[in-house]
């Protein structure tokens, strides 16, 4: 799989085989997310709406709503709300403010229950208007009545002069009379249109008198994260992690699954591959104890990498199999001889396969099994067997342990005459009545130990 490509074929392999592996990590994931909302206090957010009157543009709008979470402002709201051991920098962190369309502000606070959420969102949210008002000179203190509120004051006096004037003034009696009513009337009309002008161009004038549309509702549910979310979370980011990591592992796995890798490995020719009926402990290491247990309860005794085996034919296709591999080996040996059957030790599916060659070996050559350490190779020296055949399943054995047990061969003096790969098909439950299972060991496959030695 290392040079193949992720498909969902594999993720359902891995689903298939690893499900209860993956159904614990969940848990534990779960778990873990459970007690991370343990950690963290539940938090809950009211808001609460302040409507801009006039027209505002988009700058103007997010000037206001950073305004809404200043210092000036959040001090102010903490002062008057009197949390004892919470201060102004605090509440920032809990205030936000956002501004939507229609001129509207809607500040949020967070607290940890919702009666202070909602009592934080409607502080804040007032003491932002009257902050909001002092800047614009909205004030009901004669004192502070400057700028443009002066001019105005100004104004308003002399419109009250000029009606005196024009009360003063002989009323339509002579010329004189009607040319300065006109033209006090003409001086009242400019002042008006002027105070007109400049209301329009100044906008803080036009966009005082902020209004909060409404206490905050309190909420009802707590706000993101809440605990059901960080262990939903928690679950799915351990399960995530978990096949990531099998296909990780899948990808740096340097088994060889070819013929052609394996024939390489080995410096030998491929004389053919035959089929073993798939049994699950096929695939399982031995051991006891424990860990052992463990492993087999967990699912993760037996390799989810493999490929599921295909249908094979019957036991008559099968023994065909290994008749032709008998055959091609004849061929190839210039004189009968004898040969050492090596399989890798702990692959039970080439043991059983080199089980039913030696059955099928009537005619020669003569055979004789011995199973070989992988991590420490070794072989009988050279006696009466002349050569070595090996016998090993796909997807088992990296190219350094198949070159171990090659140089393992040639150090006892045995040439690797031929290699057979052995692979697992389902097989149907008919058998021949005057043959023997396949999985049992024939009486010449003669199991020798791991060094290689006569038995």
């Amino acid at each position: 799989m290392s040079d193949d490509t992720i498909r969902l074929v594999t993720i359902g392999r891995i689903l298939r085989r690893r499900w209860r592996l993956l159904a614990v990590l969940t848990v534990v994931g779960a778990l873990v997310g459970y007690g991370i909302s343990m950690l963290f206090p539940p938090r809950y957010t009211a808001s609460a709406s302040v409507l801009l009157p006039g027209q505002w543009d988009e700058r103007a709008l997010l000037t206001q709503a950073e305004i809404a979470t200043s210092s000036a402002v959040v001090d102010r709201a903490a002062a008057t709300l009197g949390w004892t051991g919470v201060s102004g920098g605090e509440l920032r962190d809990r205030v936000s403010a956002t501004a939507s369309d229609g001129n509207i502000i809607k500040i949020s606070g967070t607290a940890d229950t919702p009666e202070r959420a909602q009592r934080l969102s409607d502080q804040v949210a007032q003491q932002f208007v009257t902050f909001a008002a002092r800047i614009a000179g909205d004030s009901t203190d004669p004192s502070a009545a400057t700028g443009p509120e002066a001019l105005r004051q100004k104004v308003a006096e002399t419109n009250l002069r000029i009606t005196d004037l024009a009360n003063a003034a002989d009323p339509g009696r002579t010329v004189e009379s009607v040319q300065a009513r006109t033209e006090l009337e003409k001086l009242r009309t400019a002042l008006q249109e002027a105070m007109k002008k400049l209301d329009q161009a100044n906008p803080v004038a036009t966009k005082a008198g902020m209004v909060v549309m409404g206490p905050a509702a309190r909420p009802t549910g707590q706000a993101p994260p809440t605990r059901m979310q960080l262990i939903v979370a928690g679950a799915l980011l351990f399960f995530l992690l978990s096949v990531i990591g099998h296909l990780a592992a899948a990808r740096v796995n340097r088994r060889l699954r070819t013929e052609p890798e394996i024939a390489a490995a080995l410096g030998s020719t491929l004389l053919g591959t035959v089929d073993v009926p798939g049994e699950r402990r096929a695939h399982r290491p031995k051991g006891r104890g424990p860990g052992a247990w463990i492993r087999r309860l967990l699912g993760v005794d037996t390799r989810w990498d493999i490929p599921t085996p295909r249908t094979s034919d019957d036991e008559a296709g099968r023994r065909i199999r290994y008749r032709r591999v008998c055959a091609r080996l004849r061929d190839q040996l210039p004189a009968p001889r004898r040969l050492l059957v090596v399989v890798p030790d702990g692959d039970e599916i080439a043991r059983r396969a080199a089980g039913q060659l030696v059955a099928e070996a009537k005619s020669g050559p003569l055979l004789r099994v011995v199973e070989v350490s992988v991590s420490q190779p070794m072989v009988a020296d050279r006696d009466t067997e002349s050569g070595a055949l090996v016998v090993l399943s796909a997807g088992s054995w990296t190219a350094e342990e198949l070159a171990g047990i090659a140089e393992a061969c040639a150090d006892a003096g045995h040439e690797v005459v031929g290699i057979v790969v052995a692979g697992t098909v389902r097989a149907r439950p008919t058998r021949t009545a005057d043959h023997p299972p396949d999985s049992a060991t024939p009486a010449l496959a003669v199991r020798g130990h791991a060094s290689g030695g006569s038995v």
